[in-house]
């Protein structure tokens, strides 16, 4: 068996567009890098997945010359709306003079953008991961691709790929729910609105994606099998009813569908080693904060490790420094996904009522609903 010997600076395991976006951020400055990935590369080609991607994404994505404006569906307004319950609230792009509120967009189109970028000689595909050794002195990852063994020596490991597991440092919350996720017609041009209804089963988004809406259609584990067990019509009469006949639809493509619960990662980083994206948290899919958490993750990375040029990328104060910055985004943006399906995803009287005078106020006192979608847009910058 053949073995090979590198060594780099900073090793990023995981080549979806998070890990993809911190090796462009990384890329051109002082630091060696290796870009490691399980797929071969262009694997993501047939993922038919759909992303929501705040404006504040868009920025970063343009900053990164990796912006496919004709691949996305903007989101101009959002109607939220709770079933059997009073009170509404509308919020609009031109509250804040932005061109759209966020976008939808293939996660392969938007791994294709970022791939364009890299270039031929930074990504080793086809690799499985078979340790990372590291202690205060370095980090050593080792690698199996085909018939070769490859070890990697590193300053710094980023772990860019995965979710966090069962450990003790791992806080997880199972919301005993699952999302059924699909892509449904209306009837009627859907103009850029995207639509958030709460249920007393768990919140149901409807976002604009070309003609149509990628679905996320929130339920308890029984319900998730029996909505993909009927038949395209009966499921779509069941989301007619969950919109209280206010949208029609007439065709879904096939339904799949996943369970969702919260994991935090206490500390992202150890010795050499740093977590971001999906490896470092997973949030609910409510208000779709996941993925544009993990790009600020990177971004502010790449920014820590470029400021800190000429200084060892992973030594204990540079490391640390990162995870201050990250603390208020990753736990707020927690928070708020945690908190939205703790106090939406029930149907006692009483938090009903709260909830309509919630979304009530959200609709009467400006000021308020900026707050939310800035924090919606941007994440904590938007915080004061």
């Amino acid at each position: 068996m053949t073995e090979h010997q590198e060594s780099v600076d900073i090793a990023i395991i995981g080549a979806g567009p998070v890990g993809m976006a911190l090796a462009l951020a990384l890329a051109g400055g002082p630091h060696r890098l290796r870009l490691i990935d399980a797929r071969q590369r262009g694997g993501w080609r047939n993922d038919p997945r759909a992303l929501a991607l705040a404006h504040g994404t868009r920025q970063v994505l343009e900053g990164l010359q990796a912006w496919n404006r004709n691949a996305t569906t903007a989101i101009s307004t959002i109607h939220v709306s709770q079933r059997a319950g009073f009170g509404r609230t509308l919020i609009d792009a031109r509250d804040y003079g932005l061109p759209a509120l966020g976008y939808v967009m293939r996660y392969r189109d938007l791994a294709a953008a970022l791939d364009a970028r890299l270039g031929d000689s930074l990504l080793l595909d086809n690799c499985s991961v078979q340790g990372v050794d590291s202690n205060p002195a370095g980090a050593e990852i080792t690698l199996r691709r085909a018939d070769e063994t490859w070890r990697i020596m590193a300053q710094l490991v980023v772990h860019a790929e995965g979710t966090p597991g069962n450990d003790a440092d791992i806080r997880v919350c199972d919301y005993r729910q699952h999302a059924v996720v699909a892509e449904v017609r209306p009837t009627a041009a859907h103009d850029h609105r995207a639509w958030e209804r709460f249920t007393s089963d768990g919140p149901i988004a409807l976002l604009p994606l070309g003609t149509e809406y990628s679905l996320v259609f929130t339920v308890p584990q029984a319900k998730a099998g029996e909505l993909l067990g009927v038949d395209e019509h009966a499921f779509l009469a069941t989301l007619r009813t969950r919109f209280a006949d206010r949208l029609d639809f007439v065709a879904s493509s096939p339904r799949a569908s996943f369970p969702l619960a919260l994991r935090m990662r206490r500390q992202v980083t150890a010795d050499r080693q740093v977590w971001i994206g999906n490896a470092a948290q997973t949030l609910h899919p409510v208000s779709g904060q996941g993925f544009n958490l993990g790009l600020r993750d990177a971004w502010e990375l790449a920014d820590t490790l470029l400021c800190r040029a000429g200084c060892d990328a992973g030594d204990a104060a540079g490391l640390a420094a990162y995870g201050r910055r990250r603390r208020v985004d990753r736990y707020g943006s927690a928070a708020f996904t945690d908190g939205i399906v703790r106090v939406f995803s029930n149907d006692l009287a009483p938090l009903r009522h709260a909830r309509g005078l919630g979304l009530l106020a959200l609709e009467l006192l400006p000021p308020l609903r900026h707050f939310v979608a800035r924090r919606m847009i941007w994440g904590a910058r938007a915080w004061p």
